[in-house]
């Protein structure tokens, strides 16, 4: 892109861009924090616009600064620091990683660091899917394959087919006592499988939006039932999209009074809005 537009010459791009990293760095190393505004008044070629999408209905600029700090934090260089205004601000610091955890990250392998990524996934999700496994890894099948080898996970006969856990995990759980929750919107515990009917039925249109994200979730026993939100008032309105008993829907209501007494006088304002919360919000 850089060479296409004519910022850096034919041939010259990855070592503009090297440069331009390795300004951005020291820069700011010095100032210690720093938004990408206050960046490019040290290091100008941040603020010059890269062109997308020509043509389309999609088409825009993006400022080279944007690709160059998530160059350096996908590097491990730089964190995302302090939000600007309040914590749900899209407007953030960076900071070095040395200056903001006290040392460098350490140096990984490919191979440790997709056998530990496995081993934590599936240690929160497991059991778990090929499917599941390359949706949230993004890994291809081999690879998968391979580190699913590498932490010894097991396989494991479930009602959509084969899934796999970690060896220490084995163990038949005890059936747990009647539970509920209202879960917020993009939790891991709705996010974290492809393969999701078997908790989520047929609710996912009405409770993930179009770019495949969800929202906030009542669970029992296991399933998600239904959806909330908080109205401007203040209060946790829930819909039901399955029936329950008696005893889950008092549960239900004694959960939704506990959560609008928690949050006060703080109102969410979700930034991704689904079919079912909108309704909810606007009744």
């Amino acid at each position: 892109m850089l060479e296409e537009q004519g910022i850096a010459r034919a041939g010259h791009g990855a070592r503009w861009l090297e440069r331009v990293l390795a300004e951005t760095l020291e820069a700011l190393t010095r100032r210690g924090e720093a938004t990408a505004r206050e960046l490019t008044t040290e290091v100008p070629e941040l603020g010059v616009k890269l062109t997308f999408g020509e043509g389309k209905t999609w088409a825009g600029t993006m400022g080279v600064s944007t690709r160059v700090l998530f160059l350096l934090a996908t590097e491990g260089l730089i964190v995302r620091a302090r939000p600007l205004g309040t914590w749900v601000s899209g407007q953030y610091r960076w900071a070095t990683t040395k200056s903001w955890l006290g040392r460098l990250l350490p140096k990984v392998g490919r191979d440790e660091a997709c056998a530990d990524l496995l081993n934590r996934y599936l240690r929160g999700f497991g059991p778990a899917t090929m499917t599941d496994v390359r949706w949230w890894t993004g890994w291809t099948a081999r690879l998968a394959t391979t580190a699913l080898a590498a932490v010894g996970a097991v396989e494991v006969r479930l009602a959509e087919g084969t899934g796999f856990v970690l060896p220490d995990d084995l163990d038949r759980s005890d059936e747990p006592e009647g539970w509920v929750a209202l879960l917020p919107g993009l939790d891991p515990t709705v996010m974290g499988w492809k393969e999701r009917a078997w908790y989520l039925g047929d609710h996912g249109a009405e409770l993930f939006d179009r770019n495949g994200n969800a929202g906030p979730t009542v669970w029992a026993d296991g399933r998600v039932v239904g959806g909330w939100t908080q109205t401007a008032e203040g209060d946790v309105v829930v819909e039901l999209l399955e029936n329950v008993d008696l005893r889950t829907r008092k549960a239900i209501d004694a959960e939704r009074e506990r959560l609008r007494i928690w949050l006060g006088d703080m109102r969410l304002k979700p930034r991704f809005r689904t079919p079912l919360e909108r309704t909810l919000a606007n009744s």
